[in-house]
């Protein structure tokens, strides 16, 4: 087994990033989306991610890309500024290496450098093994929506898991 090591995405990331999750559009239930993607929309992504502020990051060995991850925006309006959702993708045949742990725990680290305050995960409620993935890293499950999705001729229910990652008692000042 070779050593996995995190960092920040790259430009030429993009082409296995796509892969990654057309994967997941094609195979799982992990992304809500019927349609793959191309370089192209994956590369705005990239850029609206980094011109917000957000990371995107990859987890890599020697062949090259294995995962990647990011966190933005959780909703729009200015009350929800210190949450954020995150994503996290590993390449198929490389689970069980505990890549998307570690993906995690870097978001989680540049999340609480970045002063966040909660973090979110919509995890299709089927999806055992990243709801047990979450809930090892500190992850609570705060609610269940039934049928609000719908991919491969069935509904999907949705389960909304929540870190806070710190203890303030009063939110940081507005900017």
């Amino acid at each position: 087994m070779t050593s996995v090591r995190i960092r920040d995405a790259e430009i030429a990331d993009l082409d296995t990033i796509t892969e990654i999750h057309n994967h997941a559009v094609l195979h799982t239930t992990a992304i809500w989306d019927e349609d793959e993607t191309d370089v192209a929309e994956r590369t705005t992504w990239f850029a609206d991610r980094l011109a917000s502020g957000y990371p995107v990051i990859v987890a890599i060995d020697e062949a090259g890309v294995l995962g990647y991850a990011s966190y933005g925006r959780w909703r729009p309006r200015t009350g929800y500024r210190l949450s954020v959702e995150h994503s996290v993708y590993v390449l198929d045949g490389q689970h069980g290496r505990g890549i998307g742990t570690m993906l995690m725990d870097e978001l989680l680290t540049r999340a609480r450098a970045a002063g966040m305050h909660a973090m979110i995960a919509g995890i299709e409620s089927g999806n055992t093994a990243s709801i047990a993935l979450h809930k090892r890293l500190g992850f609570v499950e705060v609610g269940r929506m039934p049928q609000v999705g719908a991919k491969f001729g069935r509904w999907l229910d949705l389960s909304m898991l929540q870190l806070l990652l710190d203890d303030h008692a009063e939110p940081a000042p507005r900017p």
